[in-house]
């Protein structure tokens, strides 16, 4: 009987609540500080961009908006800008592309709070970086989310739509989890 009782413990945890309960919670919270989806959004006369609802408690107070890697923004919490600067700066700079790195990154980059209304002001020369004025496209990327006109947001979703190229762009990549 005691050894049946502890077995019942052990799969209770610690929690008082049952392993799968537990991972599914965990999992939950999870998804919950991604950064998922695509959204369009205005941008006023000011350059303030509303954030979408879903995207706004994992910002909390406010974010770091840098130049991105294609013809786009990346905006980032500052826990995930601290761990992209802790990357750049273990490199060496002695390294011409690793200095080239750090001048995109560091060189675009501002702190922004995220206002009442859920907005955000984006940088006179960020914007005009993107040519950005109207409308545009917020787009999760998981750990951040980045910032498009919806020009070159198409153009981007017109490429990734080719499942032809997609079967020879992605082949070598590994989205394996592990089980089997």
């Amino acid at each position: 009987m005691g050894v049946e009782l502890a077995c019942k413990w052990e799969k209770v945890g610690r929690s008082g609540a049952p392993a799968y309960v537990r991972r599914s919670t965990h999992i939950k919270e999870f998804v919950e500080r991604m950064f998922l989806g695509q959204y369009q959004h205005s941008l006023d006369d000011k350059g303030r961009l509303t954030i979408p609802a879903a995207f706004r408690d994992a910002l909390g107070e406010g974010a770091f908006v840098s130049q991105g890697f294609d013809r786009n923004l990346m905006a980032m919490t500052g826990a995930y800008f601290q761990q992209v600067y802790d990357r750049i700066n273990a490199m060496s700079i002695t390294d011409p592309s690793a200095r080239l790195l750090r001048r995109l990154i560091l060189s675009s980059a501002y702190q922004v709070e995220v206002d009442k209304a859920g907005r955000i002001l984006l940088p006179q020369n960020l914007r005009q970086f993107l040519a950005l004025n109207g409308e545009a496209m917020v787009v999760g990327q998981g750990e951040y989310f980045e910032i498009w006109t919806p020009g070159e947001w198409n153009r981007q979703m017109q490429t990734l739509q080719d499942a032809e190229a997609n079967t020879q762009r992605f082949s070598t990549l590994d989205l394996s989890t592990g089980k089997a």
